[in-house]
């Protein structure tokens, strides 16, 4: 079964390449220009989930989350937050409201399709494609096997959860701290330093010597992988 997808943006240009995209990602999609007309298409069907933009008119982003929260039959739809207001203060009140998830404009595509697939994984498992794909490589963590440009690639465990992490966030740099709490746990003691032996595992074991490295590791800030 197709995820549902319900993405609210005033911004034609934007919505139309959202739908564009997600629909090459084997999501159905519909597409609502204000709040309003959001509410109106949630109550003739429900989404698997909603890609909510903040500033909209009619009725706000903000309070349309607000309402489908605040009501049984759609309080637990996921929502994911769209919006170019990125004060600290801005998200946490978007979470705060029920969110998710939030996006900062300008994002990426390869990210957002990551998060959606990591939302539906956690809350409705059935719908989410157990396949990741980002640039050349594939991740399957059902068959738990990875290939890049079709060639397999053999993991130990961690190496697997880090690339898969990675995976869920393209582009995104992470500290080897956040590293270590989301691929170890917080509960385990590592030294940070534990990441970067595992991530030149990872390393050696993506490339063959004539591949570009994917793995970015950015000057006292942590490492990322590249989204293309």
């Amino acid at each position: 079964m197709q995820p549902h997808v319900l993405v609210v943006e005033d911004e034609d240009a934007l919505a139309e390449l959202l739908q564009y995209n997600l629909k090459k990602e084997g999501f159905r999609v519909t597409v609502a220009a204000d709040g309003e007309e959001a509410m109106i298409l949630v109550e003739e069907r429900q989404p698997d989930i909603i890609l909510l933009d903040w500033m909209l008119p009619r009725v706000s982003g903000i309070e349309v989350c607000r309402r489908l929260r605040g009501r049984q039959e759609t309080r637990n739809i996921p929502i994911i937050m769209l919006t170019a207001r990125g004060e600290e203060a801005d998200r946490i009140r978007g979470l705060d409201t029920g969110a998710d998830d939030y996006i900062i404009k300008p994002f990426l595509m390869n990210e957002l399709f990551a998060r959606v697939r990591a939302i539906l994984r956690r809350i409705r498992p059935g719908l989410a494609d157990d396949k990741v794909v980002v640039g050349e490589i594939t991740i399957d963590r059902v068959a738990h096997r990875v290939s890049r440009a079709g060639r397999d690639i053999h993991l130990g465990p961690t190496e697997f959860r880090l690339l898969d992490y990675f995976m869920q966030h393209p582009g995104r740099v992470f500290s080897r701290e956040q590293l270590l709490d989301a691929v170890w746990g917080s509960d385990v003691y590592v030294e940070a330093r534990t990441v970067d032996v595992h991530v030149g595992r990872l390393r050696k074991a993506l490339n063959d010597g004539h591949e570009v490295d994917p793995i970015r590791t950015v000057r006292s800030a942590g490492y990322a992988l590249n989204a293309e």
